[in-house]
């Protein structure tokens, strides 16, 4: 609920394009949205920062859940209490609790754990990512631009025989359908 005669402003968070917030506040009734299709690794997103300096004193933020709003504890529990102090009140609809400045210590601690679990997502979403990526290029399956390595472990150890063995590399090139800069970089150098 807003105080004062302030508006209700929702904010919506995916991580990536082509997702969608669609259902996130679904059946909420806002008077402004803002959106964002970015990572919620920090605040630094544009439609955050536009929804940041929208709100005045006697509003409300309604956000699906703690983790869209972010993934760094540090950065939710800044954000809360910054708008708070503003005299915004900040609604977590999933988790359904608010925050006015007038928290209680319950209300306080569990904005902490549910913030910190969303931080724990991330970093082992990240971890499992790396983990994902050093197996691909270990099997020569990762380029490191998200495509597909065009040459495998097997095939560059064949190329560096036949270059040692003073064959035309742009023929080798032509032959693997790379270019000789893409030969020269699975070679090494």
């Amino acid at each position: 609920m807003t105080k004062r005669g302030g508006k209700t402003v929702g904010y919506k968070r995916v991580s990536t394009v082509d997702q969608n917030t669609v259902r996130q506040l679904d059946g909420v009734l806002v008077d402004k949205c803002f959106e964002d299709k970015v990572s919620g690794k920090n605040t630094g997103r544009e439609g955050l920062q536009a929804c940041l300096d929208y709100l005045r004193d006697g509003d409300e933020l309604v956000v699906h859940s703690m983790d869209r709003l972010s993934r760094s504890l540090p950065d939710l529990l800044r954000v809360v209490d910054e708008l708070t102090k503003r005299g915004v009140n900040v609604r977590f609809v999933k988790e359904s609790l608010t925050f006015t400045g007038d928290d209680n210590a319950m209300s306080r601690m569990l904005m902490g754990v549910m913030g910190s679990i969303a931080q724990f997502e991330r970093e082992l979403m990240l971890e499992r990512t790396r983990e994902g990526i050093a197996k691909a290029k270990a099997a020569g399956k990762y380029a490191g631009n998200g495509r597909r390595a065009k040459l495998n472990a097997t095939t560059v150890e064949a190329i560096r025989a036949r270059v040692a063995a003073r064959e035309n590399v742009s023929a080798i090139a032509r032959e693997f359908g790379v270019s000789r800069p893409t030969l020269y970089r699975a070679l090494g150098g």
